[in-house]
């Protein structure tokens, strides 16, 4: 690996964490799929600049936690750490609607197995170094 790689990579790593104040875990339990709403409240003073991105995409609709991460361009533990803070401060609030209603009309508009698992096998074709986490958080 050449220096530029090496200064490049602890660039990121140092942006990271001033931007989460050197924390390493959110204080709220969320998956990757955890879906967000803007809340009533309002950001705490000296939030990072993010936190406003981060409420920007959450009014114009529900985001989840990992399409938050991507449109940031930031890492996924360092954008829930964020979120935990919105959560504390009442501007984000977890969205618990049901995706897919459950109702007997729209029960055909749920995925199959087969398709989770059509895009499953899909997914590792394309990414087969991805790694495979039990539990997602």
């Amino acid at each position: 690996m050449s220096a530029h790689g090496d200064g490049a990579e602890d660039s990121t790593f140092v942006r990271t964490y001033a931007l989460t104040r050197g924390r390493t875990r959110p204080r709220h339990l969320m998956a990757l799929d955890t879906v967000l709403d803007a809340g009533p409240g309002r950001p705490g003073p000296g939030q990072a600049a993010e936190c406003v991105e981060i409420l920007a995409l959450c009014r114009e609709h529900r985001r989840s936690v990992t399409e938050l991460a991507g449109r940031l361009g930031r890492p996924v533990t360092a954008v829930k750490i964020l979120i935990s803070d919105l959560l504390d401060a009442h501007a984000l609030v977890v969205s618990v609607t049901d995706a897919y209603a459950s109702s007997d009309t729209e029960a055909d508009e749920r995925p199959t197995t087969h398709l989770l698992a059509a895009l499953s096998a899909g997914l590792k074709r394309k990414w087969p170094d991805a790694t495979d986490y039990p539990q997602a958080g």
